[in-house]
């Protein structure tokens, strides 16, 4: 009797790290929202892709170190690239569901505002539930893409040097 085959990308230890990493960043992008709807008189779709992009910066960082092992691979160049690469795919599936899910709740649903205790701060559940689906999708195409392409060596790189010179 065999046993069965371990996966090599979804294995325990590198899912739970991108997973505290990645809340990490749906933090920064879910405060950084907000800020920018407030600071900015924007509205919450078009507050999606600036937090997305200012969000990228941590992500970078934090999953370069802690989640996929790859602190020491001399390799950050072109590592950058690649996640660059990735988070513009991902930042498009973030903002389809964003928008899909928001859709759906803005015909279906009834809007629901929670004002934080000891604030005038009103927060727009139904908007913050349809972009945590949207990190939600785009959580896991990043985790599929970044630790099977971004940090890991695929020849893409090199070839892409080779394209633009």
């Amino acid at each position: 009797m065999t046993l069965p085959k371990k996966s090599k990308i979804f294995n325990t230890k590198d899912l739970i790290a991108y997973f505290l990493v990645a809340g990490t960043g749906a933090v920064v992008q879910l405060v950084c929202s907000s800020l920018i709807q407030d600071w900015f008189n924007i509205t919450f779709q078009q507050s999606i892709w600036p937090s997305y992009l200012l969000s990228f910066i941590v992500g970078f960082t934090l999953t370069k170190l802690f989640a996929f092992d790859a602190r020491k691979t001399n390799q950050t160049r072109r590592e950058m690239v690649k996640f660059l690469m990735v988070a513009l795919f991902s930042g498009f599936v973030t903002d389809i569901f964003t928008r899909l899910a928001y859709y759906f709740s803005n015909n279906y649903l009834e809007t629901f505002n929670y004002i934080i205790p000891g604030s005038s701060k009103a927060i727009n559940v139904n908007e913050m539930g349809c972009y945590i689906i949207g990190m939600g999708f785009s959580f896991v195409s990043n985790y599929i893409l970044h630790k099977t392409f971004t940090f890991k060596s695929t020849g893409f790189y090199d070839r892409l040097k080779v394209l633009i010179r």
